[in-house]
């Protein structure tokens, strides 16, 4: 994977692209007046990540590329704003002041919505394990701008963690964390769609470990909780608890320790 910029970068856009370049130990390649395709043939590269003044974009396979947009958490923030609830939040129990490890950020959208329930006194990191998806996220909560500030200050409290989501558990003290958040969910054929797809080329597509659900029990003090398929078998497959029937395809799984 190379790094590169857009077509005539300002100088702060092309110092960002060789930071980030150096924090993942990857290559910078000037643009000039090449299209990613040409960069890369003469590299022999199918994957970048692309700064442009605003954003990062990853190109890998396809012609569409992956970037940071804050998708539906910005229309459930709101809705907390206006005193409803939220799926999530609710069956977690998520409070101001609450600590959360989201173990599988993606585009980081429950994450942002945590972030907003726990507050300013709380704490949400979100792990990824994939280098492309966690820069492209990383880049899009600490730049990204929204009109809705209490928005957007949600946005830049999640602290992203380039790690597998296991090995961060195993090291963290026992109910040492509120909440351990799971959304294995970028592997599923279900959710396949032109604005998915570009993901689903960076997921972490391995199922879950039986054994993150038994660190996830040992740190957490509130609630573990698994968002998956409802018709997966997974619920049953890591001991959570049958769920009530759902009028949609996802349904949430929690334990509580």
């Amino acid at each position: 994977m190379l790094v590169t910029t857009s077509y005539s970068p300002t100088s702060e856009a092309t110092e960002r692209a060789k930071r980030i370049a150096g924090e993942l130990a990857l290559s910078y390649v000037p643009r000039g007046t090449s299209s990613v395709r040409r960069l890369g043939e003469r590299y022999r590269e199918s994957e970048f990540l692309l700064v442009t003044e605003r954003e990062l974009h990853y190109y890998g396979d396809g012609d569409t590329p992956l970037f940071f947009h804050p998708s539906l958490s910005l229309v459930r923030v709101k809705r907390l704003m206006n005193g409803e609830n939220d799926g999530l939040v609710k069956i977690s129990g998520a409070a101001p002041g609450d600590r959360v490890v989201d173990c599988t950020a993606g585009l980081g959208s429950d994450a942002i919505v945590l972030s907003y329930a726990v507050g300013e006194t709380g704490e949400v990191t979100a792990i990824e394990s994939e280098p492309a998806l966690y820069t492209v996220v990383r880049e899009g909560l600490l730049t990204y701008d929204s009109p809705l500030k209490p928005f957007e200050a949600a946005m830049r409290r999640v602290r992203m963690k380039l790690a597998d989501h296991l090995s961060v558990l195993r090291e963290l003290p026992d109910r040492s964390v509120d909440i351990v958040y799971f959304d294995p969910m970028f592997r599923r054929p279900a959710l396949e769609s032109s604005a998915i797809g570009p993901l689903r080329q960076v997921a972490n597509h391995a199922p879950l470990a039986e054994e993150s659900i038994r660190e996830a029990l040992r740190v957490a003090r509130k609630s573990v909780v698994l968002k998956e398929n409802k018709d997966s078998g997974e619920f049953e497959r890591l001991g959570f608890p049958e769920m009530p029937r759902s009028r949609t395809k996802i349904a949430y799984g929690v334990i509580h320790p």
